[in-house]
């Protein structure tokens, strides 16, 4: 579980690792690009949701390539209550392989491919998903909790 020491740059002006986390619950997202219209509605539905998944013990952050900067925006902007972490080196993204070739618009480049993993009070990770639709993807996730 080397994830669990991988620092990484958070939306609180803080530096994080996972394992800083241990003893509560994780909803680990990945999403592509701040700002962008599938991940405005993820993060926006994951803050809406913050308080149950708290109630159940857990703990939402949302990690993506982008600067603290643009996450500073983006939690401004979509007006969000959450934790986002700044993976501009793709540590966290590979350790989780979440990044993939895909194709846009006719050209393949490396991005995230949107998922979600929790872990349990020990940084173990005990569930994943793999390009999740954003619509109703925190609801779901906070039934299976």
């Amino acid at each position: 579980m080397d994830y669990l020491n991988i620092a990484l740059d958070g939306s609180d002006q803080k530096t994080h690792k996972l394992k800083d986390f241990q003893g509560t619950k994780i909803v680990l997202f990945f999403y592509p690009k701040d700002g962008t219209s599938g991940c405005t509605t993820e993060a926006k539905e994951f803050s809406t949701l913050k308080h149950e998944f708290e109630k159940k013990g857990c703990r939402i952050i949302g990690v993506s390539r982008d600067s603290v900067k643009s996450h500073l925006r983006f939690i401004e902007n979509a007006d969000l209550d959450l934790l986002l972490l700044s993976d501009k080196d793709e540590k966290l993204c590979k350790s989780f392989d979440v990044l993939k070739d895909k194709k846009v618009y006719g050209k393949t480049i490396t991005g995230i491919v949107r998922s979600t993993f929790i872990l349990d009070e020990n940084g173990a990770v005990k569930d994943s998903f793999f390009n999740v639709k954003p619509q109703g993807h925190a609801k779901t996730i906070l039934n299976l909790l």
